[in-house]
């Protein structure tokens, strides 16, 4: 069993890290901290081949592997945590469903921008009522003639004030096998964004209302029953969220270990006291042994889509570790860990998010459960 990247992985890794010293490293900071979408770097990404590693030639992509799409975004977070974003846009989540799923005339029409940084796909999946509970969705899609009317609201929509296209959930009957999703362009008629609004980590979201929106049926991805299929899809979303989470912590705790072995106080480094030495051991075993969780669901899956249970047990991990690491590295620094001129205290806070975004440590303790009994266990109240 080897735990080594391949050489051309390697190889792969080292280019992705010229890329970013030399295009991403200039204004890392305030790149973090800007509310607008990096639309340049992802204009460069596209044409580095940063975007669409995962989805097939055919399709305008690479056609690569999960697992170098993961390698991607560890190595841009490495220079610039911000522009990882971008490679999770390109790669993971939504766009990987449209590649899968959609016909040839969704991808003609939404692919070739998305791929070119021109373009940016949001998933519409919580509602104000609906969110680890996602089948309790309401927003409905009702036949009209050559299509549907959409009807509802979505919240805390991962690039909702940036995106140019929607993959909506949508309830076309009723339970869970009702429920598939639509494309809708943000611009169409009907779609109404909220006021802005911030996370903790300063990642904005819009509440999106649907009124009457016309979708056409070529528009349709999965229509009834196609609710498992769409969640096959969200684990390569729950990928680049795990591989986020772990590059920041693990960017947090470089910042903090070269910090460790220039600062001094009371005449010796700060590397050279024990409370410390074991600090930095406590994070070192976490990041290391969340690594090997995080490429085991990424390598299992190759092309395809990852298992649920092992990626839900690598993010439960990964998150939680990679705030856990972040924030112990910001403590070493001290003030400058804690100040916005550092890109420390930015990595608390987003490592922070990801343990809610999606799907939640606790929903994901209950899959990793289901797994191991082998069977399901219902959160709603018996009948």
């Amino acid at each position: 069993m080897d735990f080594n990247l391949t050489p051309e992985q390697l190889d792969f890794q080292g280019a992705v890290r010229r890329f970013a010293q030399g295009e991403l490293r200039d204004g890392a900071v305030e790149r973090a901290h800007s509310d607008d979408y990096p639309w340049d770097v992802a204009r460069k990404m596209a044409r580095q081949g940063l975007l669409g590693i995962t989805i097939a030639e055919a399709d305008g992509g690479v056609g690569g592997s999960l697992m170098d799409a993961v390698i991607a975004i560890e190595t841009v977070a490495s220079v610039c945590p911000r522009s990882a974003d971008v490679v999770q846009a390109g790669n993971f989540g939504a766009i990987r469903v449209l590649a899968e799923y959609g016909s040839s005339l969704q991808k003609q029409k939404y692919l070739s921008a998305l791929l070119a940084g021109e373009g940016l796909i949001s998933v519409g999946m919580t509602e104000p009522d609906a969110g680890s509970a996602v089948t309790e969705l309401k927003t409905s899609a009702t036949r009209a003639e050559g299509g549907w009317r959409i009807n509802g609201t979505k919240i805390f929509t991962t690039h909702g004030p940036h995106a140019s296209v929607i993959l909506t959930y949508v309830r076309f009957g009723p339970g869970t096998g009702g429920i598939g999703s639509v494309l809708i362009d943000t611009k169409a008629d009907g779609v109404k964004l909220g006021k802005r609004s911030a996370f903790m980590s300063g990642e904005e979201w819009v509440e999106i209302f649907f009124d009457n929106v016309f979708v056409a049926d070529d528009m349709v991805v999965l229509g009834e029953g196609g609710f498992k299929k769409q969640i096959a899809g969200f684990n390569v979303e729950r990928i680049g969220n795990t591989a986020r989470s772990l590059a920041l912590g693990r960017y947090a705790y470089e910042e903090a270990r070269n910090w460790a072995m220039q600062r001094k106080q009371f005449g010796r480094l700060l590397c050279e006291f024990q409370g410390l030495q074991w600090k930095f051991a406590d994070m070192r075993i976490k990041l290391d042994a969340a690594q090997l969780l995080l490429y085991r669901a990424a390598s299992a899956a190759d092309t395809g889509f990852p298992s649920a249970t092992d990626t839900a047990i690598a993010k439960a991990y990964c998150n939680q570790i990679g705030f856990e690491v972040a924030n112990d590295a910001l403590q070493v620094l001290g003030g400058l860990g804690y100040s916005r001129e550092s890109l420390v205290e930015y990595c608390v806070r987003r490592c922070r998010g990801w343990m809610i975004a999606g799907g939640s440590i606790e929903i994901l303790k209950n899959r990793i459960a289901e797994g191991i009994f082998e069977r399901s266990f219902p959160q709603r109240p018996p009948r």
